[in-house]
C-alpha cells in the first residue's frame, strides 16, 4: 500500500466524425474529453457510454493519480500555469478486444508537467483537460510543501576563462588584420 497522496479517477476518451477535407483520409478520430473522479458506479472495465453515427463515448475507470515528493517542480509548473491540467497519455488499442474498430485507450494520468514532457519526447500522444480548482489546490498545497529550489552556484564570469580555439589549444587574438596591417583605432 502506498503512503503516497492519490487520487482516483476515469478517463474518458471521444470517438467523433472527421470534418472537411482530412475526412477523405481518415474517418474518426480520438479525443480525450474528461478526467473525472471515480465512482463506484462506474464499474472496473471499460465500457461504451454512447455510440451513434456522429461517434462514441467511451469511459476507462480506475486510473490512480498519485503525487510524487521528487516530482514537486512539475506539479508548481502546472499549477502556477494559465490553464492547469490533467496530462493523459493514450494509445490506440488495435486488437478488437473492447470494440470491432481500433480504440483509443488510455494508459497513464499525471498532474506534473515533467510526466508529460517525458512522454512527449518517447512521442507518446498526449491531450490535456482542465483540472477542477479543488484537485489544483491539493496539487499546489503538496508541490508548496516539498519543493526547494535548486540551488545556483555562481558561475565565474567568462572574462576569465581562457580562451580555446575549437581543438583545445590556447586561441590568439590580434587586434590586425590577416595580412598584419595594424586596425585603425588599435
Amino acid at each position: 500500500m502506498s503512503s503516497r497522496p492519490s487520487i482516483d479517477v476515469a478517463v474518458v476518451m471521444r470517438r467523433e466524425r472527421v470534418q472537411g477535407d482530412m475526412a477523405k483520409w481518415q474517418t474518426w478520430r480520438w479525443v480525450l474529453d474528461d478526467v473525472t473522479p471515480q465512482s463506484e458506479g462506474f464499474g472496473t472495465e471499460p465500457k461504451c457510454l454512447r455510440e451513434s453515427e456522429e461517434g462514441a463515448l467511451w469511459l476507462f475507470p480506475h486510473f490512480k493519480v498519485e503525487l510524487f515528493p521528487d516530482d514537486a517542480e512539475g506539479y508548481l509548473l502546472n499549477v502556477t500555469s494559465p490553464d492547469p491540467c490533467f496530462f493523459v497519455m493514450w494509445r490506440m488499442e488495435e486488437e478488437a478486444c473492447l470494440s470491432e474498430e481500433p480504440i483509443a485507450k488510455p494508459e497513464r494520468v499525471s498532474l506534473s508537467y515533467h510526466d508529460a514532457g517525458r512522454w512527449l519526447d518517447a512521442q507518446e500522444t498526449i491531450e490535456q483537460v482542465p483540472a477542477s480548482p479543488d484537485i489544483v489546490q491539493w496539487v499546489r498545497d503538496f508541490a508548496n510543501e516539498h519543493y526547494t529550489p535548486e540551488v545556483k552556484r555562481r558561475q565565474r564570469p567568462q572574462s576569465f576563462q581562457t580562451l580555446t580555439d575549437r581543438f583545445g589549444q590556447p586561441a590568439k587574438v590580434t587586434t590586425g588584420d590577416r595580412s598584419g596591417r595594424k586596425v585603425e583605432g588599435s
